[in-house]
């Protein structure tokens, strides 16, 4: 994967790579943090990772609690997703026929970023993360950790074929490590693995 571009959208090179799995996403972590190691750009103790769920999410929000991290509702116009089905929270999904259908990815960066000025958080392609799909652990908890193993791998973030309701920032989904044009990663330095 690393030296080339397996995207189904080109012709842009400030759009996301897609067609990715999440081996293809761990593996580039794995090779990006070999790498920086060997000429000394990060330290022996940090690791380029995806997300976990929950710090995709919290960074998704931004500090916001809203449905998205620009409010309760997500209109046509606002990021990338099937602009047609609008979303919001107070009613649900909203139809509009003369939404904007891009009908594909976008540059980075061509809506407005959340609050800690994170692009393309909501919409434009899925995100693969780093856990195993399981149930939410009951009780409060803070930054919980997914199941260590499984079957289903956990994407956040809509994409620019998803009706509004699938961007919000606490949607999630899951699917087998597959190939397809509507997922990339998003990735994290941090001092430790999950």
């Amino acid at each position: 994967m690393v030296g080339s571009n397996p995207s189904y959208f080109t012709g842009d090179l400030n759009r996301p790579v897609e067609q990715v799995s999440w081996n293809d996403a761990t593996n580039y972590c794995a090779l990006r943090t070999a790498q920086e190691r060997a000429t000394g750009q990060i330290a022996t103790n940090y690791v380029y990772r995806l997300p976990t769920e929950s710090e995709w999410e919290y960074a998704c929000r931004a500090g916001t609690t809203t449905a998205f991290y620009l409010g309760s509702a997500l209109h046509s116009g606002q990021a990338n997703f099937y602009g047609t089905a609008e979303y919001d929270a107070a009613v649900g999904h909203i139809s509009n026929p003369s939404g904007v259908v891009v009908g594909a990815t976008t540059p980075a960066g061509s809506y407005a970023p959340n609050r800690w000025g994170l692009y393309d958080m909501i919409g434009n392609i899925w995100e693969w993360c780093q856990d195993w799909y399981g149930a939410y652990p009951l009780g409060s908890v803070t930054d919980p950790q997914g199941p260590v193993t499984g079957s289903y791998r956990l994407f956040r973030g809509g994409n620019w074929a998803a009706d509004a309701a699938y961007c919000r920032s606490a949607f999630r989904s899951s699917a087998p490590t597959i190939v397809s044009h509507n997922f990339c990663f998003r990735v994290v330095l941090a001092s430790t693995q999950p």
